[in-house]
C-alpha cells in the first residue's frame, strides 16, 4: 500500500474499526459474563423483595451451616493432603510408588456418590450395623449407640475426602520443588523430621497449599449433592428451595448473590496465595530432596497413613456401588439408563466442542486486538468456573426463560403459529451452563498452547499472504491439537458430573447420568443408580489418568 492510500481517510477509519475476531471475543466474554450479573441484577431489583424475611428466618442458618462447612471442608482435606504429599514426597516406604497416584483417584468420586455409598454402608439396615447387631446380640437400635449418619459431620467427611486431591496435588508439587539444601542445613542443625516439616517444608509451601484449599472451599460451596442427602441446609440448597418450593425467583437470586460474595472473596484468596507462591533457589543448580526410605514400623506406618485417605475416598465408594452395579445386572438394560446416556453424550459432547471453539477463538481474538476492551474482559470469563452451578442456573434460566417468551409471543402474534420455548424448552439452556461454568478450562487451554508456538511462524505465514483465519487453522491448531483434545476431554468429564446446574435446567423428563443418580439415590434405589454412578466414575478415571500424566 503506498503512503498516498495509507493515509486516506476511508483507509484510517477500516484501520480505526475493531476486526471480527476483536468483536467476537467480546461478545464471547459478555455471553460468558452475563449470567453472574443477572444474579445481581435480579437480587437488587427483585419482583418481589423478601430481603428481610430471608435476613430473619433462613439466611442466618444457611450461611452458618455454609461457613461451617467450608472451614471444616477446607481444614480438614488442608490436612490429609498436605500430610500424605508430605510423606510420598519425603519418604520411601512399601507402596509408595502406586499410592502416589492412587491418592488422585477420588477426583474421579462426584461427593454426592461418596454420600450415598456411605449411607448405605453405615446406615441402619446397613451391613455394618446389621453385622454389629448379630455379633453382639442387640435387637434396635435403643440397645447401642451409633454416629448420626444423616449429618453435618457426614457430610465434612464425605466431602474431605472427596476434595483433598486438590490439597494433594498442589501441596506435592511444592514439596518436590523444595531444594535440598534447606533440608540439609535443617539437618546438620540437628532438626528432626517433624521440626524440618514446621519449620522449612510447610512454610515454603503454605502459598499452594492456601491455593488448594480455597479450590476445595469453593467446590464446597458449590455442592448440592451431598448436602442434600444428608439434610444439610446450606446456601446452594437454599436456592433450590426459595426458587423451587417458594416460587421466588428474586429470593433465589438474592441468596445467589451471598454465594457469589464468599466465591469471590475465595477467588481473592487463590490468587493471593498464588501472587506469593515464589520462593528463591540461591544455589546456580536446583537439587530436589532425596527420599528417605522408611523400614519397619515406621514404613508400614506411613502407609497405613496414605491409605486411609484413598480407601475413605475411592475404594469404599467405588466397591459400594460397583457391589450393588454387579447384584442388579439387569438394571444395565433399563431405557432410562440408556437415555439418560445419549443425553449426557450428546449435551456433553455439544457443550464441550463449543466450550472450546469459543475458548480458542477468544483468545486468538485477544491475542489479535489492538483495543484494550477485550484484554480487560478475559480474566473476568474465569469467574463462570468458580461460580456455583445453582447460582449459574439462576443467572441463566430467568433471563433466558423471558427471551423465549418475548420471542415465542412475537413469532405469535405475526405467524398465529406458537413455537414454544426454544431455548428453556431444549437442551440449549443446560448446554450454555455448562459452556458458561466450564469455559475457563478451554480458555486456559488455549492461552497456554498459543504461548508456546513461537511468533515466527505466524507472522511468516502472514508474510506469505494468509489471512488470520488461515493463520489459525493452518499454523496454531495443528500445533495446539493435544491441548485442545485435552480441554475437549476436561470439559467433557465436569459436565457428566455437574449436578446442581443440571436440575435446574434440564428440560421436563430429560434425565442425565448425573442427575439419574440423584433421583434414584434419593428415593433410597441404590440399586437402580448404580449403573449410571458406575459410568460417572468411569468417565472421571479418565480424566484423574490424564491429569496424572501431565503430573509426573
Amino acid at each position: 500500500m503506498t503512503l498516498e492510500a495509507a493515509s486516506h481517510p476511508s483507509a484510517r477509519r477500516r484501520a480505526m474499526m475493531p476486526s471480527l475476531w476483536s468483536l467476537g471475543a467480546v461478545a464471547i466474554a459478555l455471553v460468558v459474563v452475563l449470567p453472574i450479573s443477572a444474579v445481581v441484577w435480579l437480587a437488587f431489583f427483585p419482583e418481589n423483595n423478601i430481603w428481610p424475611h430471608l435476613l430473619s428466618t433462613t439466611l442466618p442458618r444457611y450461611l452458618k451451616n455454609t461457613a461451617i462447612l467450608m472451614v471444616s471442608v477446607g481444614l480438614l482435606s488442608g490436612m490429609v493432603g498436605t500430610g500424605a504429599a508430605w510423606i510420598v514426597s519425603r519418604y520411601r516406604f512399601p507402596g509408595a510408588g502406586w499410592l502416589e497416584w492412587a491418592l488422585l483417584l477420588p477426583l474421579a468420586i462426584p461427593a454426592y456418590v461418596g454420600a450415598y455409598a456411605l449411607v448405605d454402608l453405615l446406615e441402619y439396615a446397613g451391613p455394618v450395623q446389621t453385622a454389629l447387631r448379630e455379633i453382639m446380640g442387640w435387637k434396635t437400635s435403643r440397645d447401642y449407640w451409633f454416629p448420626q449418619i444423616r449429618s453435618i459431620g457426614a457430610a465434612v467427611v464425605v466431602l474431605s475426602a472427596a476434595l483433598y486431591p486438590y490439597v494433594y496435588l498442589m501441596a506435592r508439587a511444592a514439596f518436590r520443588e523444595q531444594p535440598a539444601s534447606a533440608e540439609e542445613v535443617a539437618m546438620s542443625l540437628g532438626a528432626g523430621a517433624f521440626e524440618r516439616f514446621r519449620r522449612i517444608g510447610l512454610p515454603l509451601a503454605r502459598p499452594a497449599i492456601a491455593a488448594g484449599m480455597a479450590i476445595v472451599m469453593m467446590e464446597t460451596v458449590n455442592d448440592f449433592g451431598t448436602v442434600e442427602f444428608f439434610a444439610v441446609q446450606t446456601l446452594t440448597t437454599g436456592i433450590f428451595s426459595v426458587w423451587l418450593d417458594g416460587s421466588n425467583a428474586g429470593g433465589a437470586a438474592q441468596i445467589a448473590t451471598v454465594v457469589l460474595v464468599l466465591v469471590v472473596f475465595l477467588m481473592g484468596l487463590e490468587k493471593s496465595s498464588r501472587r506469593r507462591a515464589r520462593f528463591f533457589n540461591l544455589s546456580s543448580r536446583h537439587r530436589p530432596v532425596e527420599r528417605v526410605r522408611l523400614i519397619g514400623g515406621a514404613g508400614w506406618l506411613a502407609l497405613a497413613l496414605c491409605l486411609v485417605p484413598f480407601l475413605l475416598g475411592f475404594v469404599l465408594p467405588a466397591g459400594v456401588i460397583l457391589s450393588h452395579a454387579v447384584s442388579n445386572a439387569d438394571r444395565w438394560a433399563d431405557p432410562g439408563l440408556l437415555d439418560a446416556m445419549k443425553n449426557t453424550i450428546f449435551v456433553g459432547g455439544v457443550a464441550s466442542g463449543l466450550t472450546v471453539l469459543a475458548g480458542v477463538f477468544m483468545v486468538y481474538g485477544v491475542r489479535l486486538s489492538g483495543s484494550a476492551l477485550p484484554k480487560l474482559l478475559l480474566p473476568l470469563t474465569t469467574i463462570g468456573y468458580a461460580a456455583p452451578g445453582a447460582v449459574l442456573g439462576v443467572g441463566i434460566l430467568i433471563p433466558l426463560a423471558s427471551f423465549d417468551h418475548a420471542v415465542a409471543d412475537a413469532v405469535e402474534a405475526a405467524t398465529g403459529y406458537d413455537i414454544g420455548l426454544v431455548m428453556t424448552g431444549s437442551a440449549a439452556a443446560l448446554i450454555l451452563a455448562y459452556a458458561v461454568r466450564f469455559f475457563a478450562i478451554a480458555q486456559g487451554a488455549a492461552d497456554a498452547a498459543m504461548g508456546r508456538v513461537s511468533p515466527s511462524l505466524p507472522m511468516a505465514a502472514r508474510s506469505l499472504g494468509r489471512t488470520q483465519g488461515r493463520v489459525l487453522r493452518e499454523v496454531y491448531v495443528p500445533m495446539m491439537r493435544a491441548s485442545v483434545a485435552s480441554a475437549l476431554l476436561l470439559v467433557f468429564v465436569d459436565c457428566v458430573k455437574e449436578l446442581p446446574a443440571t436440575l435446574l435446567l434440564r428440560p421436563f423428563n430429560f434425565n442425565t447420568l448425573a442427575t439419574r443418580v440423584h433421583e434414584q439415590a434419593s428415593l433410597e434405589n441404590l440399586g437402580q443408580a448404580a449403573p449410571a454412578a458406575v459410568l460417572v466414575i468411569l468417565v472421571g478415571l479418565v480424566a484423574v489418568g490424564m491429569l496424572a500424566r501431565t503430573n509426573r
